[in-house]
């Protein structure tokens, strides 16, 4: 298959999964309209064509649209799609010098799962499993590039000492089993301890344990790699869109109530535009070339001020047999055998 991409000198080839909404999407068009290529799946047809009439405005007029966008289709709910999608770049033989895997989802309020087309809780396969997927088959294609990076959008709910983390059950991964398949029959007769709030702190946490995991196993390998986990802090837009539109449905007036107070009242929370802006600095500048693995957060220092700055990570984040066990069953389910 043909590469659409012209080399753009000192300028990056970026993949980025959540970018048709939210952050990735503020991300995507400050990348774009800074001539950085783009890689951006989106799930059906539909958003890709959506996404790429808006970002195509952002492109500069010297060059064209093909030149810098991609708009192929995956859908992160459903692990054959997600190798689909990276057969054809592999097909392509890409150098991808930043991944950028920002996709989420929560549907906090449900009180019985949502399935993934291979039948696991939709949460986890989403923000965890799928992206696992597609790091283990492009790392070929990320470690051609001379500064290869991995930015894994996670957050301050998977630490049960953070302000978000303290609300509601928190984040804590006792059954490997249980995280990937809540117990259907229980839930059929009512009796299930299913979550969803926690499924989402839990994805959450799986997303650092994970980039820790890689970090290390590549380190091992001599093909050390930059690996930063971040955690964009409270993001709440004025629109209907944003993060909290799967989970409003449940409670709409208790969130726009939180919306209200958390955005307008106590002014503790980011703006999809810095928090894009903040995704771009981290996936090309630099200064965030960092060795190794690095957890960096925007944290609230005051009313309306906002500081992003390395942060520390959870106890159970921290742990090296959970997050080696995290892996190798996460490979088991993907069935694809870890090259690293």
């Amino acid at each position: 298959m043909d590469n659409p991409f012209r080399t753009v000198k000192d300028k990056s080839c970026v993949l980025i999964t959540g970018g048709s909404s939210g952050i990735g999407f503020q991300a995507a068009k400050q990348l774009i309209n800074d001539k950085h290529q783009l890689i951006l799946p989106c799930r059906n047809k539909e958003v890709a064509n959506n996404v790429a009439l808006e970002l195509r405005r952002e492109i500069h007029k010297n060059m064209k649209s093909d030149q810098l966008l991609l708009t192929p289709i995956m859908d992160l709910s459903n692990l054959e799609s997600v190798k689909d999608f990276a057969s054809e770049l592999i097909s392509r033989d890409l150098t991808i010098d930043t991944a950028i895997f920002n996709a989420g989802l929560q549907y906090t309020g449900s009180k019985t799962p949502r399935l993934s087309a291979q039948g696991f809780e939709l949460t986890f396969a989403v923000n965890h499993l799928a992206h696992q997927c597609l790091a283990q088959l492009i790392l070929p294609l990320v470690l051609k590039s001379k500064s290869p990076r991995f930015v894994i959008t996670s957050s301050e709910v998977h630490n049960p000492n953070s302000s978000g983390g303290r609300i509601g059950a928190a984040a804590s991964i006792d059954d490997l089993r249980f995280l990937a398949k809540p117990n259907v029959n229980k839930i059929l007769g009512g009796n299930s301890n299913f979550d969803a709030d926690k499924a989402y702190k839990n994805s959450k946490l799986c997303n650092v344990l994970f980039a820790r995991e890689i970090a290390k196993r590549l380190e091992s390998l001599a093909s050390p790699i930059s690996v930063i986990a971040w955690a964009p802090g409270l993001v709440i837009p004025r629109n209907s869109q944003g993060f909290f539109r799967h989970s409003r449905k449940y409670n709409e007036l208790g969130q726009r109530i939180f919306a209200f107070l958390a955005r307008d009242i106590l002014q503790i929370t980011e703006t999809p535009e810095r928090a894009g802006q903040i995704l771009m600095d981290i996936a090309v500048n630099n200064e965030y070339c960092l060795s190794g693995f690095n957890y960096l957060s925007n944290n609230v220092k005051g009313l309306g001020k906002m500081v992003f700055e390395r942060s520390d990570i959870s106890n159970e984040a921290k742990d090296d047999e959970l997050a080696k066990s995290l892996w190798e069953f996460s490979s088991e389910l993907i069935g694809i055998s870890s090259t690293i």
